[in-house]
């Protein structure tokens, strides 16, 4: 602080009968000076900043789940005006989910089967591949069918350089093209498309993502349509990544037969086993993967869409969490971490 004004002090002691008022206004002037404002100001300021910091610190310990996501996420209001949900979406309650592998380039029924309409990495050729996925979308159509309360996502993302679409679009236009989803099609409005996933981490991660932004809520069941060899990879890794109730989970698989000894141990090698010591696919070889699917630089809307799920999409587990296979240890719409 400056010290005290030389013509305060002078004044008081140039005029005696006037010293204790001088000496009671002279406080005042102190106090009102600007070096003493400046202070004071920054006093008060800091006070209030503490007082900030404990309150939000409260809040954030004694407050629901809910409340901290909705304090955290941030969904513009320029993109909320644009949705106009049916009453009937905040029902659905399962999702039933079908991971895309290839990219079908066709437009009409008749070529779902052709490997030359479909963008296929080199080991896809042959063994009847092609053929399972088309049984794949087709039994998530009945799924979502038969269930009034499900939503069917097909996933998969944009991940080859030399196709301008998604899997997971890919895979609802031959449900479309080929009937699967009715004579009119559009009609049916419980089917849609999870664009970004890279890998089956993701498929099951971000379609969770996309059925909260499509209903509003996150669901109760899911039901995932698959190769039967990567039934373990789901339903013992992925599940648990996502904190997901077993109960809760089911799996569907169906699996060329031509060559299923050799996909079967080529899974186990470069699907299962990776997963078990990269719990979430953010590091090394599984972390190359999802860079060469990649190409056009892709990235979701679900951090704004799914706020509540944004610290799980982050989490990349290292040694100060306990290694790479370290689970999410925090808050999800579906779990709550035990207290200690």
């Amino acid at each position: 602080m400056l010290p005290t004004p030389v013509s305060l002090r002078i004044g008081s002691r140039s005029k005696g009968f006037l010293r204790a008022d001088s000496h009671r206004r002279s406080r005042l002037d102190v106090l009102l000076t600007r070096a003493r404002i400046t202070n004071l100001g920054f006093i008060i300021l800091s006070a209030f900043a503490a007082l900030s910091f404990l309150t939000n610190i409260v809040f954030y310990f004694s407050g629901s789940s809910e409340e901290r996501y909705i304090t955290h996420g941030y969904q513009p209001e320029s993109i909320q005006a644009t949705f106009d949900r049916e009453d009937y979406l905040s029902g659905l309650s399962h999702l039933v989910m079908v991971p895309g592998h290839g990219i079908w380039k066709g437009w009409s029924g008749e070529e779902k089967l052709d490997e030359e309409m479909w963008v296929l990495e080199q080991y896809q050729l042959g063994g009847g591949r092609v053929k399972v996925w088309v049984q794949h979308i087709q039994t998530g159509v009945d799924l979502a069918m038969e269930d009034e309360h499900s939503l069917l996502v097909f996933s998969g993302g944009q991940t080859r350089q030399n196709s301008t679409t998604t899997e997971a679009e890919s895979y609802i236009r031959l449900a479309s093209q080929t009937g699967m989803l009715g004579k009119h099609p559009a009609s049916f409005r419980r089917v849609t498309t999870e664009n970004y996933a890279l890998d089956s981490f993701q498929n099951l991660l971000f379609s969770v993502a996309r059925f909260h932004e499509y209903t509003g809520r996150y669901p109760d069941l899911i039901t995932v349509v698959g190769y039967e060899m990567k039934r373990r990879r789901f339903s013992e890794l992925h599940r648990a990544s996502l904190r997901w109730p077993a109960d809760r989970f089911r799996y569907i698989g169906i699996d060329p037969t031509e060559e299923a000894s050799t996909a079967h141990e080529g899974e186990r090698q470069n699907g299962y086993l990776p997963y078990t010591k990269d719990a979430y696919g953010c590091h090394d070889v599984l972390l190359a993967k999802r860079r060469s699917r990649n190409p056009f630089f892709r990235y979701h809307s679900y951090y704004t869409s799914s706020p509540e799920l944004n610290e799980l999409f982050n989490w990349c587990p290292g040694p100060r969490e306990g290694g790479p296979t370290a689970l999410y240890p925090g808050p999800l719409p579906w779990y709550t971490p035990p207290r200690h």
